[in-house]
């Protein structure tokens, strides 16, 4: 929101030299700015509703085929709060917007890791169990390494992005056979995971009700989002990687920070943590993955020298955190909040 008001505010008072002496033209732009806003901000209320139903949709299924809660937790409810980030991802790869895709996917797990984490600490500190975290904390800043190095190497191939989705789908295997067999502190928190989410429908037409519906939420929602970002980035003349990074980032990440806050509300703030945990490495493997089946997504020059650096130290920035105690108390939230609003601030100044 910082950079949209920071936009606005450069473009005011602008007025080009070829417009009318009548204003006509700098009337219709201005209208055509208004309304790019306005589909921009429709975009993302239509997205994250479209999310949420999509989730409750495919739960309920999910129990209606007697899928287990622990299955649901690793899979159901990871594709399911990541479902924006991917159908926007698949849009912006479509309409040739690479950018923003991948600015996306790595502005998101620094909103989840610095804002949603530290919201939820504000609302109440998250305690978690050692043995249920270390497991999917310590896979995803693996992955976030992963990222790393394909950044480094400048494009993401499509032959990566399989090998990206053979390796979620062989985490999840694993994941799920290790917690059926040991039951240990992972496999309950998956179970509770499952479990926590309100409002799951369970007569078959409703349920199939809720995914048409949240599927065309998303798809419909995704358009308007991603050529609003793309108007709004060639008028101002602001790099798509910005707008992946911060507006699309952050309005892609509402339902992790919804689930997030009603976690740490009830005091069941393992989940929390593990919901931010989970989403990370679905944004990685699974969204961009899927985008570069599509096509090979290249890394804009600002995310390959800062802000997937910035990722990677957010990531590691958890380990400290947890260790003293395993908990992010208040303090510690107000920080991570402090450092996403740094790290927004830094992004607008290259507008």
């Amino acid at each position: 929101m910082f950079v949209i008001a920071r936009y606005y505010c450069l473009r005011v008072g602008e007025r080009p030299l070829s417009a009318p002496v009548g204003g006509g033209g700098d009337d219709k732009r201005e209208l055509r700015e208004r309304m790019d806003f306005l589909y921009l901000s429709i975009g993302l209320i239509v997205l994250v509703i479209g999310g949420e139903l999509t989730l409750r949709g495919a739960i309920g299924l999910a129990r209606l085929l007697g899928v287990s809660t622990a299955i649901i937790g690793l899979t159901v409810m990871g594709f399911g709060t990541s479902a924006p980030e991917l159908v926007v991802t698949v849009r912006a790869v479509l309409t040739d917007n690479v950018d923003i895709a991948v600015g996306n996917a790595v502005g998101s797990n620094i909103a989840n890791t610095l804002l949603i984490l530290g919201v939820g600490a504000l609302i109440c500190p998250l305690v978690c169990d050692t043995r249920a975290v270390i497991r999917d904390g310590t896979f995803m800043i693996a992955v976030a390494v992963l990222l790393c190095g394909l950044g480094l190497y400048g494009v993401i191939e499509t032959w990566h992005g399989i090998a990206m989705l053979l390796a979620l789908f062989g985490f999840i295997g694993w994941s799920y056979l290790h917690d059926i067999r040991t039951h240990d502190p992972a496999a309950e928190l998956h179970d509770e995971f499952a479990e926590e989410t309100a409002g799951v429908p369970q007569r078959p037409l409703v349920i199939f009700a809720y995914l048409i519906s949240g599927i065309a939420g998303l798809v419909y929602g995704a358009a308007l989002l991603v050529d609003a970002a793309v108007s709004i980035a060639r008028d101002a003349g602001v790099p798509q990687s910005v707008i992946g990074l911060t507006v699309v980032a952050f309005g892609t990440s509402l339902p992790e920070l919804a689930a997030t806050a009603v976690a740490a509300w009830r005091r069941h703030t393992d989940i929390a943590i593990a919901n931010v945990l989970g989403s990370n490495i679905f944004n990685i493997l699974g969204v961009l993955g899927v985008g570069a089946i599509f096509r090979p997504l290249t890394f804009a020059h600002d995310i390959a020298a800062i802000d997937q650096w910035i990722m990677l130290a957010a990531a590691f920035i958890l380990i400290p955190i947890l260790v003293t105690g395993w908990r992010i108390c208040r303090a510690e939230g107000a920080v991570l909040l402090a450092l996403y609003a740094g790290y927004i601030a830094s992004v607008s100044m290259r507008l």
